[in-house]
């Protein structure tokens, strides 16, 4: 049942509404003084959704309220009603994110259909701030598991970070270390977690297409661009934007996004009026930023634009002793979702996540966890379902060499890097018969990436004989 406060000093007005509305299916409180208000909504934490307020009472003014329940971050569309309203008053209160206010005596069926509209806003409202709270309280620097030497390391930044006003931050380490869940750490124990948290996967579009999802465009910017489109900058507007594999983006639009990240302004694709934000940054890549830069791949002023603050993520194989914080949570997760009772971890499994060598980070732990755990039938850990191969790294035995689960490469020059990017990714999709989530599950990367990697090599499936 949504909740309503009405303050009204008129005993007869404020009855017939409170009536009305609670014969509506509200939850009514009313309230004829401010005092009385304010000891509902500080003291016993009421959350209206809808509050229909009078301006002059008793002991107080309704906007001098409503400007004590704004700087305390409490929520609610506010509906002054009023015998007479200044126009100075007017725009106080729309100032203040009143929704409407209303001149006494009162016209019911345009109250009626601004109770309707403050209904739907305050909802919307309140699941926005559930979303928040919730992803706050998800999203700590503690959430980053572990206490090995690396992991607090990182821990400490993370907590230095949270007041701190950033305009950039640059994640570096392998894939799978978990720069996701630090960018949605900087973000909501950080001081924009009111605003959007945007994200996106630079290597997930094509180099045409990526602007004009970053940036935005204008209706016959390109072929089929029909309608304005609000790019990522722009949604993220308040907020945080996360852009993951920054080192696929195009030195061209690398340029633009530097301008973007200085100015907070830019232009749509297409466009003339410069659009101005209040975003952070936060940029991650797998590779060495830095040896692009020296491979004239990456542009030297974006990069020292986004190392001011860097976070380097250990790899899993760095923070072993980890291991047992990393599985215990793991586990009491997907117990959850799957309704399982795993409590006991054999020290056979122990010993086969100790001795692998994690290329896949912890992306790769919890996929192993999470399956493990969906195909127990009690409380143990199933150890035949972990499919760890102890020997994974290192020269191949027979059993690998016979069933082509290796790739060997020239290291004597003769082959170029992306050539040897180009061979293993046309090999491993054959091995797999071109099926990309099965391949890309093997070479420890997204289906994005690699998609990505197929449209940039050319790489397709060899039409039959």
């Amino acid at each position: 049942m949504d909740t309503m406060l009405i303050i009204e000093d008129e005993k007869l007005l404020g009855s017939e509404l409170k009536r009305r509305y609670e014969h509506e299916g509200w939850n009514v409180a009313l309230s004829p003084t401010i005092a009385d208000a304010q000891h509902l909504i500080f003291e016993l934490n009421l959350q209206p959704v809808v509050v229909l307020s009078d301006m002059n009472l008793p002991d107080g003014n309704g906007l001098d309220f409503l400007e004590d329940v704004r700087r305390l971050d409490k929520s609610g569309e506010w509906i002054f009603l009023s015998g007479y309203g200044q126009p100075s008053d007017i725009d106080r209160a729309m100032k203040l994110g009143a929704l409407d206010f209303l001149e006494k005596p009162l016209e019911q069926r345009k109250l009626d259909l601004t109770i309707a509209a403050a209904l739907r806003g305050g909802l919307a409202r309140q699941r926005i701030s559930d979303a928040v709270n919730s992803a706050s309280r998800r999203y700590t620097p503690e959430s980053f598991i572990g206490h090995s030497p690396a992991t607090q390391r990182v821990v400490t930044m993370l907590k230095q970070f949270t007041n701190i006003p950033l305009s950039s931050v640059l994640l570096s380490g392998e894939t799978g270390t978990g720069k996701g869940l630090v960018a949605r750490i900087l973000h909501y124990s950080g001081l924009r977690a009111n605003g959007p948290f945007v994200e996106a996967n630079c290597a997930a579009f094509p180099r045409d297409l990526l602007e004009s999802e970053l940036l935005g465009h204008e209706p016959g910017a390109f072929t089929g661009a029909k309608s304005r489109h609000r790019g990522l900058l722009e949604q993220a507007d308040g907020g945080t934007i996360f852009l993951d594999e920054l080192g696929e983006m195009d030195l061209g639009l690398q340029s633009k996004l530097l301008t973007a990240i200085e100015s907070q302004s830019f232009r749509r694709v297409g466009g003339e009026k410069l659009i101005k934000v209040d975003v952070a940054l936060v940029a991650a890549s797998n590779r060495s930023l830095f040896k692009e830069v020296a491979a004239g791949r990456f542009r030297s002023d974006l990069y020292h634009r986004l190392s001011v603050f860097e976070i380097a993520l250990p790899a899993l194989r760095d923070r072993i002793a980890d291991l047992e914080a990393l599985v215990t949570a793991m586990i009491h997760e997907f117990n959850q979702k799957a309704n399982h009772t795993v409590a006991r971890v054999p020290e056979a499994a122990w010993e086969q996540m100790r001795t692998y060598p994690w290329p896949g980070n912890v992306r790769e732990l919890r996929n192993v966890i999470e399956r493990s755990v969906l195909l127990s039938q009690g409380e143990t850990l199933p150890v035949e379902w972990l499919g760890l191969q102890s020997n994974s790294v290192g020269a191949p035995n027979a059993a690998d060499r016979q069933d082509g689960n290796w790739i060997r490469l020239p290291l004597d020059g003769s082959m170029a890097l992306e050539d040897m990017d180009r061979y293993i990714i046309t090999h491993a999709l054959e091995m797999h018969d071109f099926n990309v989530m099965a391949t890309a599950r093997a070479l420890g990367t997204t289906r994005e990436t690699l998609r990505y990697r197929m449209h940039k090599y050319a790489i397709t499936r060899s039409a039959p004989n």
